[in-house]
């Protein structure tokens, strides 16, 4: 596993951060820092574990509840959480002896609007490679 450092998008202008991908070609820099983010939600742990935080009721859970849920060890655990936190995805907060995670979701957002197809472009049906007509 690489040790590359995620950039968190759209934190300094939020405004003009991420053109919708289905209006405008990504240039180099927006893509590769796009796929970053992916690349984070890429791995299936890592999914279950994001779902796992947005989801709970009160908007965080402790890290003690989130890892008898997976057969992997704690450590490991911990080293997808920092992914994701590296990625922008979600934040967490010490007390104690524990961590609690809850999700970012200005970065959900974001990336929902850039996958999002604009309101009013029409819906063009296409054949998926290889399938039969």
């Amino acid at each position: 596993m690489s040790k590359q450092e995620f950039v968190v998008l759209g934190q300094d202008d939020a405004e003009g951060c991420c053109p919708a991908l289905l209006t405008a070609p990504l240039d180099e820099g927006r893509a590769e820092t796009l796929a970053k983010v992916f690349k984070a939600l890429g791995d299936p742990v890592r999914l279950r574990l994001l779902s796992m935080i947005a989801s709970r009721a009160g908007g965080e859970v402790c890290v003690c509840d989130l890892t008898p849920a997976f057969d992997l060890s704690q450590p490991t655990i911990s080293h997808h959480l920092k992914l994701l936190k590296q990625a922008g995805l979600i934040d967490s907060e010490r007390r104690g002896t524990w961590v609690y995670y809850r999700l970012l979701p200005q970065m959900t957002d974001r990336l929902a609007a850039i996958l999002t197809r604009p309101a009013g472009q029409p819906l063009t049906e296409t054949a998926p490679a290889g399938a039969a007509s």
